[in-house]
């Protein structure tokens, strides 16, 4: 039932979803001086601070290590309204079974995950195996529009010293470090190649196709996509 979650037993560190709850209510807002963008911060908001305590204590009730996927920066309908990376409020009240009280247009990449995440076996399967985030959590808006934070460079220059704290603090939840996947085959894993060659956050990193260009200009191959992201993550999650 919705709101009635285990409770573990422990005397050791916090709970994987307690530390994400942590994460997005306490990590540090830049005050971008990059003229002409801005952040949306979601997690103040008394509604999503609540939908966000629901889904990672329901989903991530453990202390279990997970499959990172990291994509770029949420998107001003999706994981910007309800502060869960590629969630929609129709698939966090249709598919993870979260009422909320929030309204919105479905988006793009927020569809292609959840048909995938069904794919896979449904979304108890899925966050049990994986966690999504962010390279840099917040979404990023200038005149009105979503951005990228590589799209300008300057802003990403700015915003490196936060991205960095961001993942080291996002892989502390309890990674494995063997191997990540980075969401967006192009900028974003060029960017994080980089900085995981500086930082060493994982061993490897394995690019894959970003669901907005899939939904925008490869719709025909929908179910082949799908089918791409369920193996590539299968294969890493259960090698034998």
């Amino acid at each position: 039932m919705v709101g009635r979650f285990p409770v573990q037993a422990r005397n050791t560190e916090p709970i994987f979803g307690e530390q994400v709850i942590s994460f997005l209510q306490t990590f540090p807002r830049p005050l971008i001086q990059t003229p002409g963008f801005s952040i949306m911060d979601p997690y103040q908001q008394p509604a999503v601070a609540e939908i966000t305590r629901q889904f990672y204590i329901r989903f991530y009730p453990d202390d279990r290590q997970r499959l990172f996927l990291f994509g770029i920066n949420p998107g001003r309908y999706g994981g910007g309204v309800t502060g869960i990376p590629f969630t929609d409020p129709w698939a966090l009240r249709e598919k993870c079974g979260i009422e909320v009280g929030l309204t919105g247009q479905r988006e793009l990449s927020a569809d292609f995950i959840y048909r995938m995440i069904d794919r896979y076996g449904g979304v108890e399967t899925f966050w049990r195996d994986c966690y999504i985030g962010a390279v840099f959590p917040f979404a990023l808006i200038r005149d009105g529009k979503n951005i990228n934070y590589y799209d300008d460079r300057q802003l990403q220059t700015e915003l490196t010293p936060a991205i960095v704290d961001s993942l080291t603090r996002q892989i502390a939840f309890g990674a494995r470090r063997d191997v990540a996947i980075v969401i967006g085959g192009g900028k974003n894993f060029d960017y994080l190649t980089r900085l995981n060659a500086e930082h060493h956050f994982f061993d490897r990193l394995v690019p894959i196709d970003h669901p907005r260009f899939i939904m925008q200009y490869r719709r025909k191959r929908l179910d082949e996509y799908i089918v791409r992201y369920v193996d590539t993550i299968s294969d890493l999650v259960r090698p034998d």
